[in-house]
């Protein structure tokens, strides 16, 4: 803590300060320096507990509603059906959210349009949510191996290079990936990824933005010091999945760059308090 001038016996000591959000270079995320809001705001799976959607993650209603409260970024998962067709999906089965089950990686896209999310949606395909909500960015996360070239060839077919930031928890994964663009979109860090990057951190390393959780158990994992070192590094860090108001406020005293957030309306409420918002 830093003493005031003049207390007995104190000594000031600076505080570290935390760099500003870097510009990478990146259309994607170099938005945030270009307006009225510090930092992206990320509809996870279009906002899966913002009420009234609750049963509806990753559906295009979903989606259209982040979309018509002024969200721009939308996070989705990618996985692939047995022909070869990218969908907006979490789980490798449809069981949990669908009236169908089976892995996705076994039927066709016709068995999937068999299903209906909460009782009423389809399981959305990404080139139909590119289609029906044109200006928005995609956080797509690659669920399975198989949907690594998929993604690719869609990104190129689309000219979608500026408009998607892409990663995984599977190293190798999003390092075809990378190697399928030439380095050509956007990219987050795997978690080994984010481990060797906090033990040897380097401008060149082959990402764009830490996404982390805020903590793991005791464990701060979005502490200043990661922040620190990443934008000195010239790296977003962005932060899932974070639903509540306080813990948002925290975030982003701290100098985050991005946040995740199943509750659309509470992020958008906190970022229009602070005058953070940037209204369509």
């Amino acid at each position: 803590m830093l003493c005031p001038p003049g207390a007995k016996g104190g000594h000031t000591h600076p505080v570290p300060r935390t760099p500003p959000t870097p510009r990478t270079g990146r259309p994607y995320l170099d938005e945030v320096l270009d307006g009225p809001a510090p930092v992206l705001a990320l509809a996870h799976r279009g906002g899966a507990y913002h009420p009234g959607l609750e049963g509806l993650e990753n559906t295009l209603e979903a989606f259209r509603h982040a979309v018509d409260l002024g969200y721009r970024y939308l996070e989705t998962d990618v996985h692939v059906t047995a022909d070869g067709v990218l969908l907006a999906f979490h789980d490798d089965v449809l069981d949990r959210v669908t009236d169908q089950q089976g892995p996705i990686a076994g039927l066709t896209h016709a068995d999937v349009r068999r299903a209906r999310i909460g009782g009423r949606a389809e399981v959305p395909t990404l080139a139909s949510l590119l289609d029906e909500l044109p200006g928005t960015r995609f956080n797509i996360d690659l669920k399975s191996d198989g949907a690594v070239r998929p993604l690719a060839d869609l990104v190129a077919a689309r000219g979608l290079e500026d408009d998607v930031l892409v990663g995984s928890f599977s190293v190798a994964r999003v390092r075809d990936f990378r190697r399928l663009t030439g380095g050509r979109v956007a990219t987050s860090a795997a978690p080994a990824e984010v481990v060797a990057f906090l033990l040897r951190p380097r401008r060149r390393a082959p990402f764009d933005a830490v996404q982390v959780p805020h903590r793991r158990g005791r464990l701060v994992v979005a502490s200043a010091r990661l922040v620190r070192t990443a934008h000195a590094a010239g790296k977003h860090v962005h932060v899932w999945t974070i639903d509540e108001a306080d813990e948002m406020g925290v975030l982003l005293d701290r100098g985050v760059d991005g946040l995740f957030t199943d509750r659309t309306d509470v992020l958008r409420d906190v970022l229009a308090e602070r005058g953070h918002w940037r209204e369509t």
